[in-house]
């Protein structure tokens, strides 16, 4: 009995690997990795994130559904560190390490920084894999109709004009800028 015990849990443990690794291998080849950094002085700002494609679909309000935490890319969870302190209005982002979660809405988009990194973007029941209670920082911001273009590739980008900095998220028809500074 306890040969047969041992040799099921080997089994089990081998098919769970193998679930996992071919999740891991399938997901990552068509959503490339991406990264925006920022770098001046001794300031440093660095997102790295996968970059899924439209690929015909309808991206807001049906792929990604309104409403609903969003990994914000494919993949790992969006990655997000600073080296200093950000300013988002009159909230501080502590200098470390995040994950970026975003809520997409028709009218405003909340972007969540999480402080657990490095976990699968979603888990097995197809949800965001973000735990709430290690939210940090919530931000509103409006986002706005490309009318005229289409983004195929979603894209990320951090932006300096002045003193003044946005973290920029694009992606079909929709480009949502979310203002913040350096402290």
């Amino acid at each position: 009995m306890k040969t047969f015990l041992l040799i099921l849990g080997l089994v089990l443990v081998i098919i769970l690997s193998a679930l996992m690794y071919f999740r891991m291998v399938y997901t990552k080849k068509p959503s490339p990795v991406g990264i925006a950094k920022f770098e001046s002085g001794k300031t440093r700002i660095l997102v790295e994130y996968y970059r899924p494609f439209k690929k015909g679909r309808v991206i807001f309000g049906e792929l990604v559904p309104y409403g609903k935490v969003w990994r914000t890319g494919a993949n790992e969870a969006t990655f997000f560190e600073t080296n200093k302190d950000l300013a988002f209005g009159n909230q501080t982002l502590k200098a470390g390490e995040y994950s970026v979660f975003t809520i997409p809405g028709e009218q405003v988009w909340s972007v969540i920084f999480n402080s657990e990194t490095g976990q699968w973007g979603i888990g097995f029941n197809g949800e965001a894999n973000r735990n709430p209670s290690k939210d940090k920082l919530t931000v509103e911001a409006i986002p706005s109709n490309l009318q005229e273009k289409v983004i195929e590739q979603f894209t990320i980008a951090l932006e300096k004009s002045g003193e003044d900095m946005e973290l920029i998220f694009m992606w079909d028809k929709t480009l949502v800028s979310v203002p913040f500074t350096v402290k």
